[in-house]
């Protein structure tokens, strides 16, 4: 930086930036790496990447050792021109070419092709100008659509542009996401089994504030703005409510320009922010494109499509192949829910809600019975249900894969990859996006559910929140009905999305047909009664 005595430069540090303890960082390594490039980073970048970057000390054979990223997720929000494009090359080039930091594959990904082509090429420029790193490159490959810097030893960097689909299936530890807002919960439901399964993953998400007042970030920031664990949020954006005349005033305030631009007296000139607040220059666009305000969160009632609901009843319907198990207990635990998400032979998800009972003794003891007979590939449930019957589960054999009991771990060698029949259990940002896809895909009529009324009922009366750590999930205390079984069904087709893509080529399946009559009772009036047949 090139500035003069004095000269005033925009806020290097946030207005919000909520991140876990850690015992040390790893980016003074990251940040003397890029400069090996010639890419010098502002204060605000250094700062983002110390607390995204933070790590436990774990002790070892050998002593004190590092442990995984206290952050598995990181969230960084600032206006546009400001940099953000720098933080990332400086994690892309450590990932890379850092030997503590090397992984074997590294996906970026972006909403818009000319995005993702203009990252690539600069950090083709950057290697290429760097003979040690580009020493150890086999080839820069930008044809047919593919753009991938693969190295001698195998490991790459790839670039893609974002659907639901174009990352399904790829095993990678370390994910940068820019154009962060204009990610989809379905496309979450594709990228994030990505990196589930791999040890010390790590998620990036770059953007500034979404155009639309229901995007699928408005859970990722709700999470980062209330702390939540494992998640570092920062964002420069101005706390503004645009609905407000004096809001409206105070976004033409010089200070709050320079308090939501770090770039600002760096690379972007203060004459040029007074240009953008014109009529002629971004007008009723500045707030958003220069101060980062998002828009306010639309919360909802009524929320899944009622009519499109009635549409995808189907009591004949029948899964084909594996299957997933989801447990959702109400506020009061005076009722608990259990329902089972798989696909159908014509490749149609199959819903069916088989337990709705008063009380929560019965829950572990009937996922003993399902777990027996059916042999599903994970059993899902949120936070707050795990904890509430957290010993019972452990006591009958139920483990996630990342809290495994010291024998159990031993006994797997080591390996915290899901295993057949392993719990899932959602936190706040798995729960928005769960939230988000059913009812996207109740919309495109992409699922069937054998008819319920409890089922029915809970759809027709939830609602979502929007102010909590759960943002965008179903809201239990406002609901017009006791929404359990919804919540199940939610949890249950998101452990389906997450897990089965683990076990698609194995060879064991969940039998196909119903469960026995005895475990099945039908003395309880609150759950479908009969012979079911899943």
């Amino acid at each position: 930086m090139n500035l003069q005595l004095g000269e005033r430069l925009g806020s290097q540090t946030p207005r919000v930036a909520n991140y876990p303890p850690y015992d040390f960082s790893a980016a003074p390594e990251v940040i003397a790496n890029a400069k090996r490039a010639g890419l010098h980073l502002d204060p605000w970048q250094e700062f983002v990447l110390t607390h995204g970057l933070g790590q436990h000390l774990v002790l070892g054979p050998d002593g004190p050792a590092a442990g995984d990223w206290t952050a598995k997720k990181n969230s960084v929000w600032v206006p546009r021109q400001n940099g953000k494009g720098g933080i990332i090359e400086a994690l892309e080039l450590a990932w890379l070419f850092l030997d503590d930091m090397k992984v074997d594959e590294i996906t970026h990904s972006a909403h818009e092709h000319k995005t993702s082509k203009k990252a690539y090429e600069r950090m083709e420029r950057l290697c290429r100008r760097t003979p040690a790193f580009h020493r150890q490159v086999e080839r820069y490959r930008h044809a047919n659509g593919e753009r991938m810097i693969v190295l001698k030893d195998g490991r790459r960097l790839e670039y893609h542009t974002r659907s639901d689909t174009a990352v399904r299936g790829f095993s990678s530890p370390r994910l940068v996401m820019d154009e962060a807002q204009e990610i989809t919960a379905d496309q979450m439901a594709a990228i994030q089994p990505t990196v589930s399964a791999m040890p010390k993953w790590q998620m990036w998400f770059f953007g500034t504030p979404p155009r639309v007042d229901d995007a699928w970030v408005y859970g990722l920031k709700a999470d980062g703005e209330n702390g939540e664990s494992r998640l570092a949020h920062f964002d420069w954006g101005a706390d503004l409510d645009m609905t407000r005349a004096e809001d409206r005033d105070r976004a033409h305030d010089i200070d709050l320009a320079y308090a939501c631009n770090p770039a600002l007296g760096i690379r972007i000139e203060i004459e040029t922010v007074i240009d953008e607040q014109k009529p002629s220059g971004l007008g009723s666009k500045y707030a958003a494109e220069r101060l980062g305000v998002w828009l306010p969160h639309r919360d909802g009632a009524g929320v899944i499509d009622m009519k499109a609901w009635a549409e995808i009843q189907d009591p004949l319907s029948r899964r084909d192949g594996d299957l997933a198990v989801a447990v959702d207990i109400s506020v009061m635990r005076d009722y608990a829910s259990i329902t089972v998400f798989g696909k159908r032979a014509d490749g149609l998800g199959h819903g069916q809600l088989i337990d709705y009972r008063d009380g929560v003794e019965w829950v572990v003891p009937r996922l003993i019975e399902i777990r027996k007979e059916l042999d599903p590939i994970a059993f899902g449930m949120g936070p707050g249900t795990y904890e509430s019957i957290k010993l019972e589960l452990t006591d009958a054999g139920f483990y996630r894969p990342d809290q495994l009991p010291e024998p159990v771990l031993k006994k797997r060698r080591g390996d915290e990859t899901p295993r057949r029949g392993d719990l899932l259990v959602a936190g706040g940002l798995e729960l928005a996006a769960a939230c988000g896809q059913i009812r996207d895909a109740v919309k495109q009529r992409g699922f069937r559910v054998v008819p319920a009324s409890q089922l029915t009922e809970a759809a027709a009366g939830a609602k979502i929140r929007s102010s909590s750590a759960d943002a965008t999930s179903w809201a239990r205390a406002t609901s017009d009905a006791e929404i359990s079984p919804i919540g199940s069904l939610t949890i249950a087709r998101y452990t389906f999305e997450q897990r089965s893509w683990l076990f698609a080529n194995t060879k064991k399946r969940a039998p196909v047909g119903a469960p026995s009559q005895s475990a099945l009772s039908t003395a309880n009036p609150f759950r479908p009664q009969g012979r079911l047949k899943i």
